[in-house]
């Protein structure tokens, strides 16, 4: 099943009742980008399209499972020009993920910062492509890679930086924040570069930002460009803050995430 199928079956009902799918698996959880997606999906049913996602923080509370879940709303305040909802996603009556979502009106103001960082990311066609192993995760056949920052996972590279290019190998539709969200975290965390053998890892919270809505004319098959950097890392966490860009070099999106690591 494709993502945007998966996401089209969201319903608009506050609690419901929700079939994750087969085919995403990440080790022993089903792929995070996919739930976090879900739950963006869910929240959006409850907000005026005049107030596009601002802000998302995702905690990956424990794993889930294909098979039924819970999906839980709340809208903790909606005013205006701005509209905060909370999300669950329950498996076993356990909580999997909570999300806080925060939409907001564009509104007038003096302040006005609008330099971005640069894309520095080299050709797509100088990075090598993931391998194909029986230890990749389940949910990467869905995604093609390039490898133009930083070395491929698993290389023993001790770099802080590490990024490339990214896009859905079989969705072509245009792009909304559901897909994207999947697409971002379809990228390996940032530590793995550093390990000499595979080991798992997988992200705690996930914090991401939109300065601007998303092009309207780029396509889920369109190459994305994606540069994360190491913060800190010791101890069996690592801390990253990654930037995402178009393949025009527009940033779109500015990513944070708390990982674990196992290696």
């Amino acid at each position: 099943m494709q993502f945007s199928e998966v996401l089209s079956q969201v319903a608009a009902d506050a609690e419901h009742d929700f079939n994750l799918p087969e085919g995403w698996a990440q080790g022993r959880a089903l792929f995070g980008g996919l739930t976090a997606g879900i739950a963006y999906q869910h929240a959006l049913q409850a907000v005026e399209s005049e107030q596009p996602l601002r802000a998302m923080t995702v905690s990956f509370v424990g794993p889930l499972a294909p098979g039924r879940v819970q999906l839980k709303r709340r809208v903790l305040r909606k005013g205006k020009s701005v509209t905060q909802i909370s999300v669950d996603i329950m498996q076993s009556g356990e909580v999997g993920l909570s999300a806080l979502l925060t939409f907001g009106r564009s509104r007038a103001s003096v302040v006005r910062v609008t330099e971005t960082p640069k894309a520095q990311i080299p050709p797509r066609e100088q990075g090598p492509a993931f391998p194909k192993s029986e230890l990749s995760p389940e949910f990467t056949q869905h995604y093609d890679y390039r490898v133009s920052v930083g070395g491929l996972p698993f290389s023993n590279q001790q770099t802080r930086e590490f990024g490339g290019w990214m896009r859905y190998s079989q969705e072509d539709s245009p792009i909304n924040i559901g897909l994207f969200l999947g697409l971002v975290d379809a990228w390996p965390p940032a530590v793995l570069p550093h390990l000499s053998e595979p080991a798992p890892a997988s992200s705690l919270t996930w914090t991401i930002e939109f300065p601007e809505p998303l092009p309207a004319n780029k396509s889920s098959h369109d190459w994305w460009q994606y540069k994360a950097y190491i913060d800190y890392a010791a101890d069996g966490y690592g801390h990253t803050q990654a930037h995402i860009w178009d393949n025009e070099g527009k940033l779109v999106a500015i990513s944070r995430q708390t990982i674990t690591v196992f290696g």
